[in-house]
């Protein structure tokens, strides 16, 4: 298999590598992403289309459908076999995690293109090139209350995809670091806080989203809630591990302590993707320095952070198995 850092040949037990790992975050993205969207937009959202709240339903509007579009291009190409993918669109098993995700994501990525259409409307009516997506605005439009239904229903579907992307990994018995209840949690809290990281980046740099004191200090305390739900949950993950006992004890023992993947864990996603951000928040908050800088930084390490997450869970989970 393709690796992504560097070589991975003496891990040979690797069988789920980068493509994977990408997968499992542009998923947890994309649905971090909508989740945030729909948030602001019920709780925050307002008429200023210069507004960093605006900016951000309008990125999450965008991300969501991109997002998951890449990331399962990305699982069918590493499948092997990518032209037998659609026997899993049409024969569903509901005691099997794989066959249950997949039907949650034929599911949620048209309701996150609607979504889009939706957020775009005006851009829509606009534009000649879009010009074909004008009688699905002008039907939702048609049917009074659809498009807060739609976006309820979206709400609940990625809800089931950022979980989707822990179960994938949780039902491989064999495997101690993914076979825990705690993990779908994890991805969860991740894919949300790198989806609040996401559509700030990408509301500023391409909505035109302006920042204020009141927006960056609300930005910041919203990453921090995330980070310090995800913080305990990482250590539940270990300490749940440890006093299971038998080779789940002796695998996270592996995988605190190993030579590169602990490095990767310490350094990268609690050094990087937890503590940097907890210092950048802290910083600005406690000085009252609020600048766009501070939420640029704070949301690159987050993002950074959770890829390295999705990294570590994937290899080190094949490499630590307690043997």
């Amino acid at each position: 298999m393709n690796n992504m850092w560097g070589s991975m040949a003496q891990f040979e037990a690797i069988y789920w590598s980068w493509p994977i790992v990408l997968y499992l975050f542009l998923a947890g993205l994309s649905a971090g992403s909508v989740m945030v969207a729909l948030l602001v937009k019920w709780n925050r959202h307002e008429n200023n289309t210069r507004s960093i709240w605006d900016a951000m339903v309008k990125a999450g509007a965008l991300i969501g459908p991109i997002a998951i579009c890449i990331g399962l291009f990305l699982l069918i190409a590493d499948l092997g076999k990518p032209f037998t993918f659609y026997i899993l669109l049409i024969k569903y098993n509901f005691l099997s995690v794989m066959s249950l995700g997949v039907l949650f994501l034929l599911i949620y990525t048209p309701f996150a293109f609607l979504f889009a259409i939706i957020i775009f409307e005006k851009e829509i009516e606009n534009s000649k090139i879009l010009a074909f997506l004008k009688p699905v605005t002008k039907f939702i439009r048609s049917f009074s209350g659809i498009a807060k239904k739609m976006e309820y229903i979206l709400f609940i579907l990625a809800i089931c995809v950022g979980i989707y992307t822990g179960f994938l990994l949780s039902a491989v018995a064999k495997l101690p670091l993914w076979n825990t209840p705690i993990l779908p949690i994890l991805f969860l809290l991740s894919g949300f806080s790198s989806g609040i990281a996401a559509n700030i980046l990408i509301g500023m740099w391409f909505f035109k989203g302006s920042l204020n004191k009141d927006s960056i200090k609300y930005l910041l305390m919203l990453d921090l809630r995330a980070i310090f739900f995800e913080i305990p949950i990482l250590f539940i993950l270990f300490i749940g591990m440890y006093f299971e006992g038998g080779i789940s004890a002796v695998a996270a023992s592996q995988a605190l302590n190993h030579e590169y993947f602990g490095k990767i864990l310490w350094i990268g996603v609690i050094g990087i993707g937890l503590i940097v951000p907890i210092i950048i928040a802290a910083t600005a908050l406690k000085n009252h320095v609020y600048k766009p800088t501070f939420i640029v930084l704070n949301s690159l390490v987050v993002l950074v952070g959770v890829v390295l997450l999705r990294y570590y869970i994937v290899y080190a989970g094949q490499i630590c198995i307690g043997a």
